[in-house]
């Protein structure tokens, strides 16, 4: 058994010379394009170490590589070393790794990447990228299987039914309204291969992914009845009358390609969200019509009363924030050591004790300093800050509710903050105000909603790397499509700003080696009641959701203008009046004393 990134990056090349393959890729990718991935299919983190969330692997006889944007460039320089893998660095100007692999690569080269992590949209974006030089692309095989000996085997978490407290759409009636979309297709099926879509469409929950409530499956749904294919060992006598109920019925996950295989007539898929690999047995006569998911659009626009609920889940995660970052100051105020990793700890100790909390949503960030300047830095028992003074400490955490989902960021001084801190923070801050209060016309593009966020931060030239600004699901993934508020992410289908949609808005700005901020709220999108549509359309604001004081130390006041210090004020005033009555004790006094006007 291989026990190194470049031990294995050796036999890697030994079965790549054998089956006559001259670059292999190695996706951050699962059957499902999910973000998040079950450990069977994290074959890039043990390849090369790097346990980012996102990367790309490239391996040759000549060079090993790992693809990944200004997010990850850190992380990867340190996790890298000794793997025999070059990091290459994504944005900014820079080829992307396919066009750098066929500048690199001979005339009909072979390059394999397994089925099973590779989507149409990315076949089809390959091809087109290889035809320039005649690359041939290889998908019949994963050559990781060939040496990976100790391989983990599928997740078997057991499913739940999601309450039907909390989910005030029924699957039958879902289902109703995906075959209404597929009847528009004209498709006879539709083949749903995203984790979430399922999860959303059967209202059903699992814990084969970490940090998101979602199972292993496929859906295959036809004019009457559905098929959802599973590890049946998962199902008890309660998610399987869920099923019943809804039509669906029952299938081996293993004998989806089989399926696949006997259909006939039309089918609807996501090219963006189904791997070749579920497609690979597909009749020829089958014709294939590719569009988004309909249930993708669907569950982006919430209905009222998961809007009602998700307020209900903000509160009880705002009294829990509120307990945690006074039990936070408690302990540095008496000179106890408090780690980066005792961060999570303490949130998950008091979002544990809210009602109907499931887990987390993601990945505590907790960035101390140098640390925070890395936007998804993640804390490890080997690598860790304690937290002294003076700097700044940067907190990106979330939760699962039965009745809905969070993500919040806030920055805290630790000491005395400096003055070139307080112009950096009141700049993040006024680049949030603005996008809080921005009015824009229904349907606008999310990429062309992020210049307004970014101006504050434009005029002073400073920006930031990532995006503005992702969807988020009901009880389901953090991260949500098909929305996302971000400038420089050409070709995104579907980006339109429509109304009840739960956004994210987070622009940060990170100094390298010193520190990083981002203030973090999640918003859902309203309809401008006053006056409710104008000659020229219907217009759209943001109603705020999460519910945690906005740190005022680092606020230099006079950079603020007066609207926006009043937008301050309002939001601390609404805080106070939504958390004071669930906080008591030390968490009540902190509440008070950060949410006082300025």
């Amino acid at each position: 058994m291989t026990t190194s990134p470049a031990q294995r990056l050796a036999a890697l090349r030994q079965a790549m010379k054998a089956q006559q393959i001259d670059a292999w890729i190695v996706p951050s990718a699962d059957p499902h394009m999910s973000e998040y991935l079950p450990e069977h299919w994290r074959g890039r983190t043990w390849l090369s170490g790097f346990d980012g969330s996102v990367g790309t692997l490239a391996v040759t006889a000549d060079f090993a590589e790992l693809w990944v944007d200004s997010r990850y460039w850190e992380q990867a320089k340190r996790q890298l070393e000794g793997s025999g893998f070059v990091l290459q660095k994504l944005g900014q100007g820079r080829p992307s790794m396919l066009e750098s692999l066929v500048q690199r690569l001979p005339e009909k080269a072979v390059v394999g990447i397994p089925a099973d992590g590779l989507s149409l949209a990315g076949k089809r974006e390959m091809q087109a990228e290889f035809a320039k030089k005649n690359i041939q692309l290889r998908h019949d095989i994963d050559l990781l299987n060939s040496f990976w000996s100790d391989r983990p085997g599928l997740p078997a978490s057991p499913l739940f039914v999601h309450k039907p407290e909390f989910s005030p759409e029924s699957a039958v009636q879902k289902l109703s309204r995906v075959r209404a979309a597929m009847k528009e297709h004209g498709a006879d099926h539709h083949l749903i291969s995203s984790l979430d879509d399922l999860a959303w469409i059967t209202n059903l929950r699992g814990s084969d992914v970490p940090f998101n409530p979602v199972f292993l499956g496929y859906l295959l749904i036809g004019p009457e009845r559905s098929t959802l294919f599973i590890d049946p060992a998962k199902l008890n006598d309660e998610t399987r009358k869920a099923l019943a109920e809804a039509k669906i019925d029952v299938a081996d996950y293993g004998s989806i390609v089989d399926a696949m295989s006997k259909l006939s007539g039309t089918l609807l898929v996501d090219p963006d969200r189904t791997a070749v690999y579920t497609l690979n047995r597909l009749p020829e006569n089958v014709r294939v019509v590719e569009d988004i998911n309909p249930s993708t659009l669907y569950k982006a626009r919430k209905p009222e009363a998961e809007i009602e609920h998700t307020k209900e889940a903000m509160i009880r995660d705002g009294a829990a924030l509120c307990g945690f970052f006074a039990e936070l100051e408690q302990k540095l105020a008496a000179g106890e050591t408090v780690t980066e990793l005792d961060i999570d700890t303490m949130l998950h100790e008091h979002r544990s004790k809210q009602a109907h909390f499931i887990s987390a949503s993601f990945d505590t960030i907790a960035g101390f300093n140098e640390n925070g300047a890395l936007p998804h830095y993640a804390a490890t028992p080997e690598y860790y800050s304690t937290i002294k003074g003076p700097g700044l400490l940067l907190i990106d955490s979330g939760a699962h509710y039965l009745d809905g989902t969070t993500d919040i960021t806030r920055v805290i001084p630790i000491g005395e903050p400096t003055a070139q801190q307080k112009r950096d923070y009141t700049l993040v801050l006024k680049a949030h105000i603005a996008l809080a209060e921005a009015v824009f016309p229904e349907g606008l593009s999310g990429q062309i909603l992020d210049t307004i966020c970014r101006a504050p931060l434009w005029k002073e030239q400073c920006d930031y790397g990532h995006g503005t600004g992702h969807g988020v699901g009901y009880f389901l993934n953090v991260h949500q499509g098909p929305q996302r508020i971000a400038y420089n992410v050409a070709g995104i289908k579907h980006n339109m700003m429509e109304e009840n949609m739960i956004t994210s808005n987070e622009p940060g700005l990170y100094r390298p080696g010193k520190w990083g901020i981002r203030i973090e709220n999640l918003v859902v999108h309203r309809r401008v009641k006053q006056p409710a549509e104008t000659e020229f359309g219907s217009y759209l604001c943001f109603e705020q959701l999460t519910l945690c004081p906005i740190d005022t130390q680092l606020i230099e006041r006079s950079m603020l203008t007066d609207e926006e210090a009043a937008w301050l004020n309002d939001y601390h005033a609404l805080v106070r009046e939504k958390l004071g009555p669930r906080t008591e004790g030390a968490a009540k006094e902190w509440l008070e004393r950060n949410t006082r006007p300025i």
